[in-house]
């Protein structure tokens, strides 16, 4: 998946009553716009700068601009008091998320002020009759107030951005589904036409016959080539041998898919997978390849987590698909893991190329990269479905466990993580929750961006 910048549109606001009686002011105005533009590319965002806005045609001709950029989201910016009826229609025809930047240049305005300073530092009560305003539309909006230089509010308003990146990857996600979903399994289920109505998810279904005709011949420069990445890669006696051209050849197939179909993330059922369906191996392997170039992923058929994997990779790429397998009571903490699936690049050491046995399916036997997941602060998140139209996220800050000593489980997908609780009381409130069984690891102190991501989705969150 192609990433970019957070991309937000700056949003000056200002009256025209001033230009007409006190033009003099304007250009030290416009010098503290700029100072705001420049200073959130510092952090990261792409800005799109508009004209300063005081009436509303001059609203509607910016927001409209910043529309057309692409943006994920709005900055708003009171220069001075600006009246909420001209940007009113404006703000609440848009659907972009709305972050309000409740900031001021001078940091103190006490007694010894001189009072010519009044011009520039007014804004905070312009703030107040927007927000009213939006708040009387229905407008959900997001806030960070501080002063610019002095606190870290334009941390914040990039984090908000980063939020509203998530949500535009998720309104915009194809995702991939191989065959049919896993038999029997309801959690994750989704009606696809539902999925893109309700959230924006274009659910791509494929087969292993379509995917057979993008195999690559096994004695081709292109299968030559991507095993010699994987001797950089990894580690293990499997390296170059017949299970992993096998898996090379399967996994570049997908590659191909993926890209022939623009989908940001995919699922597979790796039932599906036989020596009568044109792929005779589960590419399991190009899924961990896949989630370490910022591909969303899940397995079984569940294109509700894939798609949410590849929106929280649109920003914080260290993320990978697991599952919550077995409660380890005594040191309470829980072991995760998966078939042969996991983001090779949380692996704590150079990942091993196992060849597996594969007794589910007449397929051949399958080489998927195994170790154990990194230690490190991180955060749980699961989107579960709560009815037909609505949806939780579920996000919950974890520590990675780093292990010393004896690991029986290295030739496996593997880790565990210490729950913010006792786990019977952090399993219980998962489940309470409606938590799935599958679910998105994402590594570092993201888990307040992810939480403003699920509100600027329209979701139901839940803190654990």
């Amino acid at each position: 998946m192609k990433m970019r910048q957070p991309k937000v549109g700056l949003l000056p606001f200002y009256i025209e009553l001033y230009d007409k009686a006190m033009p003099e002011v304007r250009p030290r105005v416009d010098e503290f716009r700029a100072t705001i533009s420049s200073e959130l590319r510092k952090r990261g965002l792409d800005v799109i700068d508009v004209p300063v806005c005081r009436t509303k045609p001059e609203f509607a001709r910016a927001v409209k601009t910043i529309e057309n950029s692409g943006a994920d989201a709005i900055v708003t910016l009171h220069l001075a008091y600006s009246p909420s009826l001209e940007s009113e229609e404006a703000l609440a025809l848009t659907d972009i998320p709305i972050i309000v930047l409740d900031t001021t240049p001078s940091f103190d305005y006490g007694p010894d002020t001189d009072p010519e300073q009044l011009m520039y530092n007014h804004g905070i009560h312009g703030v107040q009759d927007m927000c009213n305003l939006l708040v009387r539309n229905g407008k959900r909006f997001w806030i960070e107030a501080g002063h610019w230089k002095r606190s870290d509010v334009l941390d914040r308003v990039a984090a908000s951005a980063r939020s509203a990146r998530m949500a535009s990857a998720m309104r915009t996600a194809r995702v991939g589904r191989i065959s049919e979903p896993f038999a029997g399994m309801g959690d994750f289920l989704v009606d696809p036409t539902n999925l893109r109505k309700t959230v924006g998810v274009t659910v791509v279904v494929s087969d292993c016959r379509e995917l057979a005709r993008f195999l690559p011949d096994p004695h081709s420069p292109e299968v030559a080539a991507e095993v010699d990445i994987d001797r950089h890669l990894f580690a293990g006696d499997a390296l170059g041998y017949e299970a992993h051209i096998r898996s090379v050849r399967a996994g570049l197939a997908v590659r191909r898919w993926l890209e022939e179909r623009e989908l940001s993330a995919f699922s597979m059922n790796f039932l599906a997978f036989d020596k009568a369906s044109g792929i005779d191996v589960v590419p399991f392997l190009e899924a961990s390849k896949a989630m370490a170039r910022g591909i969303g992923y899940a397995g079984e058929g569940d294109v509700l987590t894939a798609a949410l994997g590849s929106a929280i990779a649109s920003v914080h790429p260290n993320m990978t698909f697991t599952e919550m397998f077995c409660p380890d009571w005594q040191s309470n903490r829980i072991f995760v893991s998966h078939m042969g699936e996991v983001n090779i690049n949380l692996l704590s050491d150079k990942p091993l190329l196992r060849e597996i046995p594969f007794p589910w399916a007449d397929a051949e036997s399958p080489v998927i990269a195994v170790g154990r997941l990194r230690g490190g602060n991180a955060v749980l998140v699961d989107l579960a479905p709560v009815s037909e139209q609505t949806f939780a996220l579920i996000v919950s800050n974890v520590q990675v466990v780093d292990i010393q000593g004896t690991d029986k489980m290295q030739d496996s997908i593997h880790g565990w993580f210490v729950p913010p609780l006792p786990i019977d009381d952090f399993l219980e409130a998962y489940s309470k929750a409606g938590g799935t069984h599958h679910v998105v690891l994402v590594y570092g102190d993201v888990s307040n961006e992810i939480v403003k991501f699920g509100e600027m989705m329209g979701w139901g969150v839940v803190r654990i």
